[in-house]
């Protein structure tokens, strides 16, 4: 320390210098200095030779120089271990169907999985952040009242975050997933998977996104009047699109870019997938969805689609991610195959079990339906839980790391899920197998969720400046007011 002026009769002066430890110097509270009436020759001698030396910055011979600090211990400078860099990450699911399950199961995310895949301990255990709800109606079982089951699904969300107010919160925003963060507590989202929901009405798309819900899959697995699913693309018996999208399904595009939904191109066809780029002014995702390279199956997507989702949104952007599905049938093509050997059995179960509910004129629920899926599911071997990190691996080399993350789908595959892949609990095994691979901390932590937090902020940007502009604002026209080709 360099004092700042010579020491003045009446003001205080540093006293004494002593050590505690090796390496540090500890100066003791100054004293003040009063005037004595005669002053020894002697000390007032000394004195001018001692200050000088301190005004110059030398060290008294009471106060040797302290040493410099030892340098950090080996081990702190070794990469971070798997488990401290999945602590580390920010992680966020994008599609779990989770709601069904509130709905018709009176499931509380508190209670045992049950069977099920997601709740508040697995949550917890993996160090989920952010999870995406999936507001799917079944589009046979709900017909003609599909946004009715839009609504008691997304108050089932609201519900359930409403009773666990300590542990879950509600969200709809980049920030408002930081804030649950930093709080400790789960945040929650809402998509909607399936534009049938919407039921051609700018007007409730509108109302969705004040609700909470901030991404929507254009299609499910059937295809809607202004958008194709790859689900029945080859079915001619239900018409389909020219171009992927109407002029209808044009402005639902432009009405998401303008309300800052993201839009999900999970389950649309290859041709509704391109028509979208071409027109999206901002990055678009697939919440839930593969490599179509490593399992050919049409709801996967191919290199093509990989790459321009990496390039997807306006000049400026930064591009898309595609959120990996876990499901193995979309994994694993000799699971695919064994599916499809048991497909004429599992229907006619099926429809044994609707049968004998409009005969007890009863309401067959889609979970019912589910668990006798599942029965024929389970006899199925699971595949490796490789086979999921080769699907992440793929993605990140053909579109780049910075176009990968995470889309589970649980509670909406009937558990069929790779081994080792049961909740959010096993995440972290996520973490361990792409970093045994070569993968860096803060790719993980990209993968993880960074992602698709820079790709939410992007849409939210994109829609400031739309609403900014001097366009019209859409109004409530409806597919009968344009020309459909």
């Amino acid at each position: 320390m360099t004092l700042g002026a010579p020491c003045l009769p009446g003001l205080a002066t540093w006293d004494t210098i002593s050590h505690r430890g090796p390496n540090r110097a500890v100066y003791t509270h100054p004293k003040p200095m009063h005037p004595k009436p005669a002053p020894n020759r002697v000390l007032i001698a000394s004195l001018l030779v001692v200050i000088p030396a301190l005004l110059s910055g030398q060290t008294s011979p009471q106060a040797p120089a302290a040493k410099a600090p030892p340098a950090a211990p080996h081990n702190m400078t070794q990469k971070l271990s798997p488990d401290a860099v999945h602590r580390s990450a920010l992680v966020i699911d994008t599609h779990a169907d989770t709601p069904q399950r509130f709905v018709d199961e009176n499931f509380d995310m508190a209670d045992p999985l049950n069977g099920g895949n997601l709740n508040l301990e697995s949550a917890k255990k993996g160090n989920l952040g952010a999870e995406f709800m999936s507001i799917w109606v079944e589009p046979n079982l709900y017909k003609g009242q599909y946004a009715r089951r839009t609504l008691v699904l997304i108050d089932a969300v609201k519900q359930q975050v409403a009773k666990h107010p300590d542990q879950m919160m509600f969200v709809a925003s980049p920030a408002g997933i930081e804030l649950a963060h930093r709080e400790h507590k789960l945040a929650i989202l809402m998509g909607i998977e399936g534009g049938h929901s919407i039921e051609d009405s700018l007007a409730l798309l509108r109302q969705y996104y004040a609700l909470g819900v901030r991404y929507m899959t254009l299609t499910w697995s059937n295809s809607t009047a202004w958008a194709d699913s790859s689900g029945d693309i080859n079915d001619e018996s239900i018409p389909h699109t020219k171009e992927g999208l109407t002029e209808f399904g044009k402005d639902v595009v432009y009405e998401m870019n303008r309300l800052g939904m993201m839009i999900d191109i999970s389950h649309v066809s290859d041709r509704t997938f391109y028509r979208t780029l071409v027109i999206s002014r901002a990055p678009v995702i697939a919440s839930h969805s593969s490599a179509r390279a490593l399992n050919d199956v049409p709801r996967n997507m191919t290199d093509d689609m990989l790459r321009a989702v990496a390039h997807a949104g306006g000049p400026e952007s930064k591009g898309g991610v595609v959120q990996v599905n876990y499901y193995s049938g979309f994994l694993s093509s000799a699971y695919r195959d064994a599916q499809k050997a048991q497909r004429p059995e599992v229907d006619k179960a099926v429809q044994d079990l609707k049968d004998k509910a409009k005969a007890e004129g009863k309401e067959v629920t889609y979970e019912e339906i589910s668990k006798v899926q599942r029965q024929f599911a389970d006899r199925i071997p699971r595949p490796p839980l490789s086979l999921l990190i080769d699907h992440i691996d793929h993605i990140a080399k053909v579109a780049g790391v910075d176009h990968v993350g995470l889309g589970s789908d649980f509670d909406g595959v009937d558990g069929q899920l790779p081994e080792g892949m049961d909740s959010p609990a096993d995440l972290p095994k996520i973490t361990a197998a792409l970093m045994e691979r070569g993968y860096s901390a803060e790719d993980c932590r990209k993968i993880l969720g960074g992602n698709l937090m820079r790709v939410f902020r992007e849409v939210e940007q994109v829609s400031k400046e739309l609403q900014a502009e001097s366009r019209p604002r859409i109004t409530d026209k409806q597919p009968f007011d344009k020309p459909q080709k």
